[in-house]
């Protein structure tokens, strides 16, 4: 195999799931490039060593700058706040490497845009982690969708709840601030469920309208226990959508729904049959088609196995269940083969900008209060 170094901006749960898949793609795809963790990056000095030691990186800095002039990176994870991925990325990029960075783009469209721009001038490739687009159960769906096991397309419907921010006494945080995350559950949430119905419609959200909620409108201030802080980006937000192929649906997200811990729940209604897919039940996939015998109709229970590539790149046989790391590993994969290869991959920073406008489309609807075009 031909290595390949890497480094790792950000060392929080996604800097973690990202070291994770660089130290096991080599030995679960077998693939022609074999990641070498060269460094990791933290503002803490302390973080950065200890993650160094932690997942075996051979060294560690607490600027970003280090790692993307380190001659011996070739690709850099970008797993920081929102605000900082635009300038991290492109200079990544104008430095000649390849960047995996955590969505969503950026806090706002214009910053997404330069990167896009920055990524088509560079020789560098792109991914942006929408990773339940990559679980085995996920792809099989969009197989059986563009062979027409349920006809044609009519409707996407889907929900991605969360209950991260469920609790009102969890003080403020970043995410609750426009300025530093840019829209909440939006930008944070709804942006994997316009990925999910992008791959699976393969199509494009066109127009929209939206609506939005802030549930907990004031927290604590985390560095002053006796004061407050000003939500002022979404804990709820829905749409009524159009796809440019004709697809209508309903799409919506919330960080504060009570007892949803990964509720990305999606719906696809052909003119043949549905297909129904639970990210907490991520090894199954639910597939209704019409019988010639109505006392046979009814949903049967698909398990991800050996037939679903690539599970098999992992378990010999079906029913044993792959894991949210396991699917970070499949989204790596793609952009090693991607970087071997020279092939196209999705999202890429300009199918990714397709996403951000869809998300800028339901902002401007929230303000607008009418229909917006994406």
């Amino acid at each position: 195999m031909k290595p390949i170094g890497v480094g790792v901006i950000g060392t929080g749960f996604m800097g973690k799931a990202h070291s994770i898949a660089y130290s096991a793609s080599a030995s679960v795809f077998g693939t022609g490039l074999r990641p070498n963790l060269e460094i990791v990056c933290d503002l803490s000095p302390d973080r950065a060593s200890q993650r160094a030691t932690d997942l075996g990186f051979s060294r560690y800095s607490a600027d970003w700058r280090d790692v993307v002039n380190d001659s011996a990176v070739d690709l850099i994870s970008v797993c920081t706040p929102n605000d900082t991925h635009a300038e991290i990325a492109i200079a990544a990029l104008n430095a000649g490497k390849h960047v995996w960075c955590e969505k969503p783009m950026s806090t706002n469209l214009a910053d997404s845009a330069a990167m896009a721009a920055a990524a088509k001038a560079s020789t560098g490739k792109t991914i942006v982690g929408y990773n339940y687009t990559k679980n085995p159960a996920v792809t099989h769906a969009r197989r059986l969708i563009e062979s027409g096991v349920i006809g044609e397309v009519a409707g996407f419907f889907c929900r991605y709840d969360v209950d991260n921010e469920a609790d009102g006494n969890r003080p403020w945080s970043w995410r609750m601030s426009r300025d530093q995350s840019g829209t909440g559950a939006n930008g944070d949430v709804l942006c994997h469920v316009i990925s999910v119905a992008h791959f699976l419609t393969g199509s494009t959200i066109s127009k929209v309208v939206g609506d939005y909620a802030i549930v907990h409108k004031e927290r604590t201030d985390p560095a002053n226990a006796n004061a407050t802080k000003t939500v002022d980006n979404d804990d709820m937000v829905s749409a009524l959508v159009h796809f440019e192929n004709g697809v209508h649906g309903h799409i919506g997200a919330s960080r504060v729904t009570w007892g949803r811990k990964c509720g990305l729940r999606w719906e696809v209604q052909g003119t043949k049959g549905t297909i129904i897919f639970d990210q907490e039940r991520l090894n199954e996939l639910q597939l209704f088609t019409k019988q010639d015998d109505p006392a046979t109709d009814g949903f049967r229970t698909i398990l991800t196995g050996p037939e679903h590539a690539p599970y098999a790149a992992f378990l010999p046989n079906g029913g044993h269940s792959l894991g949210y790391m396991d699917v970070k590993i499949c989204e790596l994969h793609d952009l090693l083969t991607s970087i071997e290869t020279g092939e196209k991959i999705w999202p890429d920073f300009d199918s990714a900008l397709v996403i951000e406008q869809a998300m800028d489309a339901v902002d401007r609807s929230v303000i607008s209060g009418a229909w917006e075009k994406v």
